[in-house]
Parts: structure tokens; sequence; C-alpha cells
């Protein structure tokens, strides 16, 4: 006897949200070098996904794991876009997204941030919060985004681990909740009690390769046990175990549903360079970070929330990446699922332009590296080759009706003259501008008199990453000279109003990639002056693609 196709629907729905319950998406925030591409590489080793930290050989030789691929970070060491992880590890389907830790990638950051259900914050245990990670964290609060924290690096000179937890709660306002607890620090550094278990971890200075392998750490053993006393002296064993009870008196226990709701950080620690605590990150983030959640969005005027389990796909683009493999001239949109089940071929439309797309060759990621994806659920992120065709911020779905939550665009806080050396390449220049300020590295204005470009960034790094890219994947060489122009606002307002303002200040009005209008200032003195002479005039700092 056939099901009903009311039951047949509702058995349909339950798988989906089944597959969507697996899945763990989180974003790793950091201030540069608190060892957060170094923690990125660890957890691939501790999902299995890689066999040495810097390089996959599940799929030969020449594959990368690294999570920084383009050129100028791997010779500098930093991480400057963000990148997309997928593996699977015990029963869980991870995503990780590594953001940028430098500050003059913030943008990136953000966007980021808004595909990611959960973040590891990763602390400097010598260094605590540095202003970075201040910021970072502030921004996954607007979003209610639930912390796990990892406090790196203990095998080198740190802060008193109280201390560090002190500093959680009063410069973040978060219940620290200990998971785990040192045994020294530095060169006296022995491992961590877990204080659940009861179990000592031992930490071996030669440690670096996953449990289990010939390079790994001791396994744990029972702390108040005969065989603690091969890595702990009585000494050392008593002051761990009169720390271990001063913190369990002194933290609230760690609440699970406090957690979710941002008022509560689980803290591990470790050593990512060592692979020190990796492990157990790795088993938090599974037994605690939380699947999709329900998503705003706006059908047919109507407000209204997105359910994992719901048939219908749907999901927003949060990043454009151009030219990842070098062979080719790919431009990817990452597009972080929010509803039902994607399958390869399945046809998808755009909310604000209609178009719809087929999509043939959706992609999972492994940093520049992917898979064709035969299909995805809720919370994965995807990969659609396009041309043009998608920018960040757009929402797709099967209907071509649901709008996601846009995502801004911030204005930026240096502007730059750009031309190119050659004069014949001018035309070649104006592409490439064009298709690196809809990736969002930075933003394009084009001032109403006169043919220069004027590109906006938030910091000088940004404006050395476009010359690199340009010089590598364009073969453009530009100059950047200093610009006119200080400060950069949006206008809106009253179409009168509008042409009011904007015929009496033409050298000053120029307009962005998607044609809006823009008043370029010389300082912000000038912005303050035509706030107050046009009060019909909206001048704004931020602004969302409609």
């Amino acid at each position: 006897m056939s099901n009903s196709p009311a039951a047949e629907a509702t058995s349909s729905r339950l798988g989906i949200a089944a597959q969507a319950a697996r899945r763990r998406t989180f974003a790793i925030i950091s201030h540069p070098d608190a060892g957060k591409t170094t923690l990125t590489e660890n957890l691939l080793l501790a999902g299995g996904a890689i066999r040495a930290a810097g390089q996959v050989r599940a799929r030969g030789e020449n594959r990368r794991t690294r999570s920084d691929w383009m050129k100028i970070e791997r010779e500098r060491g930093i991480s400057v876009s963000a990148s997309v992880m997928t593996f699977d590890h015990d029963g869980l389907m991870f995503n990780l997204l590594d953001t940028p830790g430098h500050e003059d990638f913030s943008e990136d950051t953000y966007r980021t941030l808004t595909a990611a259900d959960a973040a590891v914050m990763v602390l400097d245990a010598a260094k605590g919060i540095e202003p970075q990670t201040l910021k970072l964290f502030e921004v996954c609060r607007l979003r209610d985004i639930p912390i796990v924290t990892f406090i790196n690096k203990m095998d080198r000179e740190a802060q008193d681990p109280f201390e560090l937890l002190d500093e959680i709660g009063s410069k973040l306002a978060l219940d620290p909740a200990p998971l785990y607890w040192p045994a020294g620090s530095g060169g006296r550094f022995k491992g961590m009690l877990d204080l659940r278990r009861d179990q000592f971890l031992p930490f071996m200075k030669k440690g670096g390769g996953a449990a289990g392998n010939e390079d790994g750490h001791p396994g744990p053993i029972a702390f108040r046990g005969n065989a603690v006393v091969s890595y702990l002296d009585p000494d050392e064993q008593e002051e761990l175990s009169e720390n271990a009870e001063l913190v369990l008196g002194a933290s609230k226990p760690f609440d699970a549903q406090s957690f979710l709701e941002g008022h509560m950080t689980p803290v591990f620690f470790g050593s990512a360079l060592r692979h020190f605590g990796v492990d157990q990150l790795l088993e938090g983030i599974g037994a605690y970070a939380p699947p999709p959640k329900p998503v705003a969005a706006v059908k047919s005027g109507l407000a209204m929330h997105v359910a994992p389990g719901d048939r219908e796909v749907s999901g927003f683009v949060f990043k454009v990446q151009a030219n990842m493999d070098p062979n080719h001239r790919d431009r990817i949109a990452f597009l972080k699922l929010c509803s039902g089940r994607f399958s390869r071929g399945m046809k998808l439309k755009v909310q604000n332009t209609g178009k719809q797309l087929s999509v043939n060759a959706p992609m999972m990621f492994f940093a520049s590296d992917r898979e064709l994806a035969e299909d995805a659920f809720a919370g994965d992120v995807i990969g659609i080759p396009n041309h043009g065709v998608l920018r960040v911020g757009d929402s797709l779905s099967e209907s071509g009706l649901l709008r996601f939550a846009g995502l801004p665009n911030f204005a930026p806080e240096i502007l730059q003259r750009v031309r190119v050396k050659d004069p014949l390449k001018a035309k070649h220049l104006k592409k490439a501008l064009e298709s690196l300020a809809e990736e969002g590295v930075t933003q394009l204005f084009r001032p109403s008199l006169g043919s220069d470009f004027i590109v906006g960034a938030v910091g000088q790094l940004q404006f050395e990453v476009m010359a690199d890219r340009l010089a590598n994947e364009y073969q453009l060489e530009v100059i950047f000279e200093p610009s006119p122009y200080g400060e950069a606002r949006w206008i809106l307002g009253e179409k009168a109003d509008l042409e009011d303002f904007t015929s009496k200040h033409r050298s000053a009005i120029g307009t962005d990639i998607d044609d809006q209008p823009v008043y370029l200032a010389k300082s912000s003195w000038d912005i303050g002056y035509a706030t107050e002479r046009y009060p019909k005039v909206r001048f704004e700092r931020s602004k969302e693609r409609a």
C-alpha cells in the first residue's frame, strides 16, 4: 500500500530536516597571528580530511590544504580572503569558514559571518583579547552567533588562565565555562585536565600529529590513577587539582542553552601548532554548535521565516570570488543554503532580477580545490560558476520569490585614484576593476566629471592585494595615486532634492558599481556641512543592495 501524498511530503520533509541537523557551519575569528590558519589546518587533520597539516594527499600529492590560496597570502603568511572547507566527520558534515584576520578585510569577514551558525574565537594565550578580536566579536553579537573559545599557544609563555577568563567575562560580557584546565604553560606545560571526565590529557613537546599517530600525544588517562605520575610530579598534581577546584567553584557550569543564546562560551585550551586540544575542540563544535536555524525572509511582501526543513530550495550569496583557478577565468558565487534539498542540475531563480540559472556544475569547496556537489542541504555552502549573473547579497530560490536580508557595503576609509601603466589597456582595466568590485575586494566609484576610476578600501593592505591580483590575474600593472576625495557617502532622498544637490556639486558626484549616486567629499567637514545645508538628503555610511 503506497503512502498518501501528504505522508510522502512529511517523510521527505523529515529527511531534509534530519540532513540539515547534521550540519555544523562555523567561522574562525581572531586577531592576526593568533594561530587561526594553523588551527584551521589542524581541524581538517582532526576531522580526517587530510593526513598532514599543510597538504592533502587524499586526492593527489599536489593538492593543497591550506586555506590561504592566493599568492600574496602564501608570501606574507596572512589570510586576506575568506575561504570554505567542507568535511564529513563522526556522522556530521562540517562547513568551516575561514575569515581574514587582518582588519583591512573586515567587510569580507562580516559577510562571511552572515553565513555562519557559530564561531570559534581564537585567543593567543599570551595576549588575550586583542582589538580585532573585539571587533569581530561585536559582529557575532549583532548577529546572535554563539561563540566557542580556543585559547591557543599554551606551549609558550602565557597569561594566568584565571586572568584570561576574567578578561573574557569583563571585555565580552560572556560567562566563560572552561571544559578543560591547563597544567602550566610554556616550558612547564604538561597537558590539561578534562573537567567533566576527570581525565588528564598529556602534552608531548614533540607531538604534532593526530591522535593514534606515532607523533601524536598520548591518550587520556585517569587523573586520580597511578599512571599520571609519568607526566606530573606530586606538586604539579596538587597544583592542577587545586586550580581545577577553584575554577569549578568560580565559574558557572556549562549550559548549552545559555551558549546558544549568546550568554556563555565554552573554553578550550591547547596548541594548534602541536595539534594539542584540537580533537577536543572539534568534538565540542560537533556536540554544542547549532545546526542551521530558521532565517528571516520576505516572500511576496510578507515577512516570514524559512526553516531548514522546508521543501523549497533557497539560499543567499555571501561571497563572489574570481580566478580561484588560475587556469580558468572562473567566477564563483558562494551560496549558503537555507532550506530544502539541492540537487545538481536544479534550476534556481535570482529574486531581484528574475533570472533563472540551471546549476549544472555546483561545487563543494576545500579552500581553492573543489569537487562537484551532487546534492546539498541547509547549512552547506556550494559554489555556483557564473559570469556576472550573481552578486553578493543575491537571494536564490526555486520560486524566485524569497528575499533574504541583503549584505551591506560600508563607506571606505581610504580613496585612491587608479590608472594602468599601459594606456592601451584602459578598457581592460575597467572590466578588471568592476570584477573585483563585484567580489567586494574594494569599492569602485566613477566621478561624473573626468575619466578617472576611484577605488575605495578599508585599509592600505587592500590596495596591495588589488595591485597583486591585477598583475597576476589580469596582467595589468597599475599605479595608485592620491585622490582629491577623502570621504564617500551614498546619497538618498526624493528625486527633486537629489537633483538640487547634485546639480550644485557636480564635481563631487559619482556613481558606484550599481550606478547609485555617491557624494565624493574632500573631508568629513564637507559631509557635515552638506548635511546641514540639505536636510532632505540622506548621506549614508552603508548601502544594502536591493
